[in-house]
């Protein structure tokens, strides 16, 4: 007789049900199918020299937008996408720019008052491009199976290997290896990406055709406030006055210039005036301190003494709680347009991101909802929009070293001269900085022939630049003619 307390769970099988809808874009009627839900990830397991099957690893959420009117798919665009985090869901990118579906906020971004609106997506990708949404494990509805320890897959190596063999899986099913292949990423999606450009070509031999970076951050060092790192405060300099220029607290003269005049002169003084006052440390002269002090306390919208206090060097949670100090508000992390009201107006950093705090609600309920009543998955676990893993993600490649994929993103454009690049940047994102990314990119080392794999766009908004609605068009128009190529 078999015991029951040594009988096996069954092992985890696929569950996805696949849906059939149609939406406009841009006045064109798009059929398409919606195919969501959980694909087991395995691996080759061995006992005693003997092969013993594919062990089942984690289960992986997906939800696949493929059109069914466009001709022959093995030629059509793929574009595999996922946000970041690390520890967050791919819903942002879902609901908010890509899919076909997306979340109504009012025009500046702001939420609405519940009950919240999910609407066909007129800006949506696809039109030009399938799309296939990955939740990393833990995310979404994303788990380790059980015996499996999820901590595996809490760090660059296991995330960016996990990904990579969801991207492998789908293409093998859906008889797509010969499509265009994109990736979109957004925040650290981004340095997934870039990881992942690199990955596939080296493990799978998927040479991909572009990557779509969103609030791009793949040098770690340029988002950093840690003592002896100047990079982070020199770099955040013009998206701090991007912010004080929105928040109306410059003088006359700089408050009625064009936001992209100001900020052209905002950089050449951060190049010209301030980088090398921070190269000098202590041995900067103290009248030349205290001018550098005036004119970046200008630029930024702060006190004189207050850049003095902080030694000409602002981080982000001081700036963010300063500058509108006098009314008791403070400006968003991910959105620097938002305002938020702390218990304690004279702390030095705020107590929440406003920004998130104001779309988190709608998108959360949307997704829950959506899911089940729209794509038909049922699940009673928790879609995970965001898991607290980034405090503890383990970065085991870069030991005692600051994060940077830019050179995997290098190799990956060194090996595969078709792979093309196009950065997205929010002015008033001060997450990931437009002036971190173009710092970035401006060191990452390419050729002049390679600089034309690479366009760039800006827009007057934030890391979620898509959330306001002329950003949103702008995003699709952008990515619309890159995808054209």
């Amino acid at each position: 007789m078999s015991n029951d307390k040594d009988a096996r769970p069954p092992e985890p099988e696929d569950r996805v049900v696949s849906t059939t809808h149609e939406v406009r874009i841009d006045g064109r009627r798009i059929a398409y199918q919606a195919t969501t839900g959980l694909l087991v990830l395995r691996e080759e397991s061995e006992e005693d020299g003997k092969a013993q099957g594919h062990k089942a690893k984690a289960e992986v959420f997906v939800t696949a937008y493929t059109r069914e009117d466009a001709g022959d798919p093995a030629e059509r665009p793929i574009t595999f996408a996922f946000n970041g985090g690390p520890g967050s869901s791919s819903v942002w990118l879902h609901l908010g720019v890509l899919g076909p579906r997306r979340v109504e906020l009012n025009d500046d971004g702001s939420a609405p008052r519940a009950p919240y609106r999910l609407v066909d997506n007129n800006w949506s990708l696809l039109d030009r491009t399938d799309l296939v949404f990955i939740d990393p494990v833990s995310t979404g509805y994303s788990r380790a199976v059980t015996g499996e320890k999820a901590g595996e897959y809490h760090g660059y190596k296991g995330d960016l290997e996990s990904v990579a063999e969801v991207i492998r899986l789908w293409l093998s099913r859906n008889g797509r290896w010969r499509s265009p292949k994109y990736l979109a990423g957004e925040s650290y999606g981004t340095t997934r990406a870039a990881g992942l450009a690199a990955h596939l070509q080296q493990r799978h031999g998927i040479y991909l055709d572009g990557l779509m970076l969103l609030s791009s951050v793949l040098d770690f060092s340029t988002v950093r406030f840690d003592p002896g790192n100047d990079l982070a405060p020199l770099l955040y300099v013009p998206s701090y006055a991007a912010t004080a220029w929105y928040h109306r607290r410059l003088d006359d003269d700089l408050q009625q210039k064009p936001i992209a005049e100001f900020l052209q002169e905002v950089e050449a003084f951060t190049y010209d005036r301030y980088a090398p006052a921070l190269l000098r440390g202590s041995s900067l002269a103290a009248d030349e301190a205290g001018e550098v002090a005036g004119l970046l306390a200008r630029y930024i919208g702060v006190s004189h003494e207050f850049v003095l206090r902080n030694n000409l060097r602002i981080s982000i949670d001081r700036f963010c709680k300063e500058l509108l100090r006098d009314r008791r508000r403070t400006v968003g992390r991910l959105d620097s347009r938002f305002l938020g009201i702390d218990r304690d107006a004279g702390g030095g950093s705020f107590e929440h991101d406003p920004s998130y705090s104001e779309i988190q609600a709608p998108y959360t309920a949307l997704l829950n909802d959506y899911v089940r009543d729209e794509l038909g998955f049922e699940s009673d676990l928790p879609y995970e929009i965001i898991k607290d893993l980034y405090r503890n993600w383990k970065y085991s490649d870069f030991e005692n070293r600051y994060v940077n994929t830019a050179e995997e993103l290098r190799q990956a454009m060194a090996t595969n001269p078709h792979l093309r690049v196009h950065v997205a940047s929010g002015y008033f994102d001060l997450a990931t900085p437009y002036f971190a990314t173009e710092y970035t990119f401006d060191h990452l080392g390419l050729e002049p022939e390679q600089l034309g794999n690479v366009s760039k766009s800006y827009y007057e908004a934030g890391h979620m630049m898509y959330i306001e609605i002329e950003s949103l068009k702008k995003v699709k128009a952008e990515l619309s003619a890159w995808l054209s190529g």
